[in-house]
This record gives structure tokens, sequence and C-alpha cells, in this order.
């Protein structure tokens, strides 16, 4: 049986996909920690008030670069208890969600623009047990999500391409964000890439739930402070 996972923030400011409450809730990303350290690295940003855990997964043939799958995230599950959101960059998600149910995932977001059926996809992703999501490239409308909207926990909306750490971030996705929220004001909008302390802020303003950063915590001298100060963006 899996261990209650510790939603944090996330139950106090939000009941049924609807936020009660503004707080930009932060999932520090694995594909900038160091890889000879992942246990540490993940109780480093536990310790630092991480709201997900977020866990890049990349096939080299969907995006161009290779990473990690679920047995690596297995075994990262037993180092904290926040939620592991997991973002498939892959061809063919669909046979691989229970593996990554199996390792601890908790939100599962996958690619529209990936070969396998959206519906059939979230449909195992609910079966399992976990939240579904769905993500999209910055060359993909949001309105392509809009079927999809009322099954899903979260859309994640990429601000640069999908592949690599480190990348400038597109302020025209939120626009995107925007679109997303006036559909359907109770799914939680999730942007990656590009996010520090001057970005955020335009994330906020658009009414994104949910920041991925990488560099912006793993490279800070406090990633703590690094945290907090992402956190605190208001709108």
């Amino acid at each position: 049986m899996k261990k209650r996972r510790l939603w944090g923030k996330i139950k106090q400011t939000c009941f049924m996909g609807i936020r009660r409450e503004y707080i930009m809730l932060i999932a520090p990303s694995m594909l900038s920690s160091d890889f000879a350290r992942l246990g540490s690295e993940v109780e480093k940003i536990t310790e630092g008030g991480a709201d997900f855990i977020h866990l890049d997964v990349m096939d080299g043939a969907f995006v161009p670069n290779l990473t990690f799958g679920a047995p690596v995230i297995k075994a990262m599950r037993p180092y904290t208890r926040v939620p592991f959101d997991v973002h498939l960059m892959i061809e063919h998600p669909l046979k691989y969600i229970p593996d990554f149910i199996d390792a601890g995932a908790d939100v599962i977001s996958f690619h529209l623009e990936s070969a396998d059926d959206p519906a059939e996809t979230v449909g195992a992703i609910l079966a399992g047990g976990a939240k579904p999501a769905l993500a999209i490239k910055p060359g993909t409308p949001a309105k392509a999500v809009f079927p999809y909207l009322d099954k899903l926990f979260l859309v994640l909306v990429m601000t640069v391409e999908p592949g690599f750490g480190g990348q400038s971030f597109m302020p025209g996705m939120m626009e995107k964000v925007r679109a997303l929220k006036d559909r359907r004001p109770a799914v939680l909008v999730e942007v990656d890439g590009g996010i520090n302390p001057e970005t955020v802020v335009q994330c906020a303003d658009a009414g994104v739930d949910i920041c991925v950063a990488g560099t912006s915590v793993f490279r800070a001298e406090n990633p703590a402070a690094a945290i907090a100060a992402l956190q605190a963006a208001k709108r």
C-alpha cells in the first residue's frame, strides 16, 4: 500500500481544483540536480519547502535527450513524501503508465503531441490512482487541450522547447495560461522552463498555479531561500 503523500499547501489552497487563496506552488525539477546524489538532492529540496518534485522522463525520440525512467524514480521515492510530479516526454506514454504509478508517481503528465490516444492515456492514469495531466509544447495552442479539461488535474504549459534545462522563458506562452483559465477556472495550470524570480512574476500575473524551477533552485547558494522567493510571487 502506498504511503500517504504530504500534499501541504496544495490541499490548503485547493479544493476540488479551485484555488481558495493564491500561493505559488513550486516544483523543483530533478533534471537540474546532481544525478550522482539523487537521494540527498530530493531530501534537500524537501527540507527547502518544495510543494512537488518534478521528474522529467525523456526517451531520446520524442525529445532529443535521455534522462531516467521508472526504476530511478522508484529509487528516489523513499527519500520524501512530497508528491512526485512526473512529466513524460516520450513517444508512447500509455504502455508505461503502470510502471510510473508503481514507482510512486502522484501526478503524471504526458504530451498531447505524443503518439497515444489522450483520452485512453488519461483513463489509464485515473485507473491507476494517479492524477492526470496533459502537457503542450510551445507550438501547440491551448484550445487543443479543451476537450480533455474536465478529466485533468492540471495542464502543463511548456515555456521552453522540451528536452533540455537552462533555456530562456517564452513570455508569449502566458496567453495560453489565460485561455485555459478562461475556459475552465478550476483546472490547475503548471508552467515549465526558464522560471526565475523575474519570470515567476509574469506567471503569477497570468494565473499560473505551479511553476517548475530547475537551475534557479538547484544552482542557488540557498535552495530553500530560492524556493521561498518563488513561492512569494503575487498576482
